[in-house]
Parts: C-alpha cells; sequence; structure tokens
C-alpha cells in the first residue's frame, strides 16, 4: 500500500512539474472588424405563384374541374410565351367540405356532421423571365381558371456579379474600419489572420391577396429593386 502511494505521489508531482515547465499561451493581439457591402440591382425575372380552386359534390368531379381549369390555364400561360421548364406544380390537395347539423334538444351529444362535396386546390407556380409581363401573367391567368391568391417574388436569375461587387464593398468598408481603429488605438495593423463572409439577397415573396384574383381586374405591378448584401468579419494582427 505504501509503495502504490508513494507511486502515485510521485506521479503527481511530475505532472505538476511538467505543468509548471510549459510556458502560457500566448494568443496574437488582434483588431476584428465586419465589413459591409450592399447592390441594388432591378430584378429580371419573377416568379409568381397561383391556385385553381374548384368545388363539387364529389372528389372525382372536383378533380377533374381542377384539372379542366388548370390545363386552360397552362395553355394560356404557354401561348404568352411561357416554357414549359418554367410551370411546377406546387401543391395539391383534396378535402371534404361538412356542413354541421344542429343537435335536437332531445339528444345527447354533439352536434354531427354531413358530408356536401369537395374542394380541390392545385397551386401552380410560373416563372416568368419576361418581367414586363407580369401583369399580363397574372390576368390571363385569372381570366381563364385561377380563382384563388398566391404570392409573387422578383428576383435575379445570376445574382452573382451583384454579389461580387458587394464583396468588395465589404472587404473595402472593413479596411477602412480597421485602420480606424488601429490609428486610434495608436498601433500598426499586421498580417490578415483570418476572413469570412456571409452573403444574403433581398428579394421576397409578396402575397396575392385573393380579391385580386379577380377576372378582368386589371393587376399594377412594380418590380422595384432587389438588394444583394454581404458581410465580412476580418481580424488583422497587430504589428510590433
Amino acid at each position: 500500500m505504501k509503495i502504490l502511494y508513494s507511486a502515485m505521489t510521485a506521479m503527481v508531482l511530475l505532472l505538476a512539474a511538467g505543468a509548471a515547465a510549459d510556458p502560457p499561451q500566448e494568443y496574437p493581439r488582434r483588431i476584428a472588424v465586419t465589413g459591409e457591402g450592399r447592390v441594388d440591382i432591378p430584378p429580371d425575372m419573377a416568379i409568381v405563384t397561383m391556385t385553381v380552386n374548384r368545388e363539387a359534390p364529389t372528389a372525382r368531379e372536383a378533380v377533374s374541374a381542377n384539372s379542366a381549369a388548370m390545363e386552360k390555364v397552362m395553355s394560356a400561360l404557354q401561348e404568352l410565351g411561357i416554357e414549359a421548364r418554367d410551370l411546377q406544380t406546387a401543391g395539391f390537395s383534396i378535402q371534404p367540405q361538412y356542413t354541421r347539423l344542429p343537435r335536437q334538444p332531445s339528444e345527447p351529444g354533439e352536434a354531427t356532421r354531413k358530408l356536401t362535396g369537395y374542394v380541390v386546390r392545385n397551386s401552380l407556380t410560373v416563372r416568368v423571365r419576361a418581367i414586363d409581363t407580369v401583369g399580363e401573367v397574372l390576368d390571363k391567368s385569372v381570366a381563364v381558371g385561377i380563382n384563388e391568391g398566391g404570392s409573387i417574388s422578383f428576383t435575379n436569375e445570376d445574382p452573382s456579379a451583384a454579389l461580387e461587387k458587394a464583396r468588395i464593398r465589404a472587404v473595402e468598408d472593413a479596411i477602412k474600419k480597421a485602420r480606424t481603429l488601429a490609428g486610434a488605438a495608436g498601433v500598426r495593423l499586421g498580417d490578415v489572420l483570418e476572413i469570412g463572409e456571409h452573403s444574403a439577397g433581398s428579394p421576397r415573396p409578396m402575397q396575392l391577396a385573393a380579391r385580386s384574383m379577380e377576372a378582368g381586374s386589371a393587376v399594377p405591378v412594380a418590380q422595384g429593386e432587389n438588394t444583394y448584401r454581404v458581410t465580412v468579419n476580418v481580424s488583422y494582427a497587430i504589428a510590433d
């Protein structure tokens, strides 16, 4: 037992001596900044989602009516120059419709339901590359079958050039901030120790109200601009 205790004591002393011999780890002095860059450009493509809603006494009748209406919508869109690759089904559902029957005073329990029919919804996403035809696309779609609102968003097919400009501006902003901090602190900037980025675009879908989806109604469309932002985090060493 004494031998084991002595061995353990010696091991602890050796570990303590080794830890004391190791110099404390030093981290380089640094200046960390965040730079931001932004570029605004007009959109060149619209993404529209619209829905055909049909009701009927049976599910089969509702599906048939819905399918016929959607075929007219897609045919009309193709006549306007929308390619088949830019048409995509975004959702399809069949739901029963009930009416609640009042409970008789002499009958216990809750009111019962009666099946009255089915409603079928078929949503279509459309990429409109000729962006100046968005209003015409909406008007034509409503005229031939669309009867439920969806959403519209304006985007850019290839935002890489805008992001490249935003990235350069973000780095320039970071350099400017780092130089300002170094000058205020009376130190000199050294090498870049670390750099990372985060990019984001601002296009957001706008909801199309159901009341606007009426045949014959004009659909004014404002394209505006899309904002692309890049944020960079840069760390500089402080020169000795």
